[in-house]
């Protein structure tokens, strides 16, 4: 009745009212009248191209969920896995000149597929003439190996250049493992945060909790744990001195010879050195122990995410022998690849773990019944929604330092 073209995806305000309520807006329609036409529609009824959202094969549910919240319809996106094994791609929808949001997750079970498959769904969509292709990945692929080890690579900078060059405008993630690794890519990165989901989960749901502790699984970890420790107004104390990693082990390939001595055909290569080439002293990690006082308090652990719950386990053995009287693990990605859900749930020592729907949840829940998921789709659609007209993003950053 009022000449404008929108679907309206009302937002659930039931974070505090952390997440707006908003339309979403589509293609403004044009009126004419006298001569003249007005353009109708969109935020501050500037032109703004239709949205559509496809989502990946790897986490169909982060997508339906989102379009659901959106109240819009998820584009028709076909994906085939022949037997020769080979992704192929079927777009069944008009998407020239459209903005083109593009779900997709890391996943535990199968990854180089899952990424191989959303840069061919990218690729597909820039050469169907897509005039902005927005990539939501809530869990990047390979952001732990954002760091160069010895002879290898730092992996999550390849990442980001594969999804730039097949055609990404725009990135939305959410608690990247490091935050730095928004530098490794050539477009806009939107790192949103699960830490109010997870503040207000610790607010209703662990109880005596003003009687709790955050705990840093690693000195690592501080930054994270303190963060969470000042909006919560808990104590803070970390685990200090876990195993060694495989990676930073040592091993003799040939990098650690001595200067050679020189002889005389050799004297053009050689220096004449007064002493020895200094040596770095190797670092020896002491014994696993807690630093900070968690007897007669509930310990929660706050990361970024969970894969082998061995060090989580661990840690967990060690408050509890400390004096902690319940344990809780607090983190965004649950990826618990392998055996991990039934390793939580044989440990008696860890109370509940709490994780978003980062990635796909599948039967973790069943493998470990004291597993939790909290829905983020609800800031998905909202960073969704914002971006399509043209708003601000700062409402999603609120009380957000540049160091948290």
């Amino acid at each position: 009745s009022s000449g404008i073209n929108a679907e309206y995806g009302y937002i659930t305000n039931n974070l505090r009212d952390y997440v707006s309520v908003g339309p979403i807006y589509n293609m403004p329609m044009r009126i004419s009248s006298g001569g003249r036409t007005r353009v109708m529609g969109g935020a501050s009824n500037s032109l703004r191209p239709p949205m559509i959202v496809f989502g990946c094969s790897s986490f169909p549910q982060m997508s339906k969920g989102v379009c659901d919240i959106l109240g819009i319809t998820e584009g028709n996106l076909v994906i085939n896995h022949p037997t020769h094994k080979e992704t192929d791609v079927e777009i069944n929808e008009f998407v020239r000149s459209k903005e083109v949001f593009i779900i997709s997750s890391g996943s535990c079970e199968d990854i180089n597929n899952t990424i191989m498959e959303l840069l061919i769904v990218i690729y597909a969509c820039k050469t169907s003439s897509a005039r902005k292709i927005i990539a939501v990945i809530p869990y990047l692929p390979y952001s732990r190996q954002c760091k160069m080890r010895k002879r290898g690579c730092i992996t999550a900078k390849l990442v980001a250049k594969l999804l730039c060059n097949a055609g990404v405008n725009h990135l939305i993630t959410m608690d990247l493992h490091h935050k730095e690794i928004q530098a490794f890519f050539d477009c806009s990165v939107d790192n949103l945060r699960a830490s109010p989901f997870i503040i207000q989960y610790i607010l209703d749901n662990v109880p005596g909790y003003q009687n709790g502790v955050i705990i840093a699984k690693s000195p690592d970890a501080t930054r994270r744990a303190s963060s969470y420790a000042e909006r919560l107004q808990l104590d803070i104390a970390v685990i200090h001195g876990e195993g060694k990693n495989e990676g930073e082990e040592y091993s003799d390939d040939g990098r650690s010879s001595p200067p050679p001595a020189c002889s005389f055909s050799q004297q053009i290569f050689c220096f004449d050195y007064p002493g020895t080439v200094p040596q770095t002293v190797p670092k020896v990690k002491p014994p696993i122990k807690v630093v900070g006082d968690v007897s007669g308090r509930t310990a929660i652990f706050v990361d970024d995410m969970i894969d082998e719950a061995r060090t989580f386990i661990d840690a967990a053995r060690l408050l509890k022998a400390n004096g902690a009287t319940n344990c809780y693990v607090m983190v965004t990605h649950g990826i618990l690849s392998g055996q991990a859900p039934e390793d939580l749930a044989a440990c008696d020592d860890i109370d509940e773990v709490v994780v978003c729907n980062t990635t796909p949840i599948g039967d973790k829940t069943v493998r470990c019944p004291k597993l939790r998921v909290i829905d983020v789709s609800i800031m998905i659609a909202e960073a969704i929604r914002r971006i399509h007209n043209g708003e601000s993003m700062a409402h999603l950053y609120l009380n957000i330092r540049g160091d948290d």
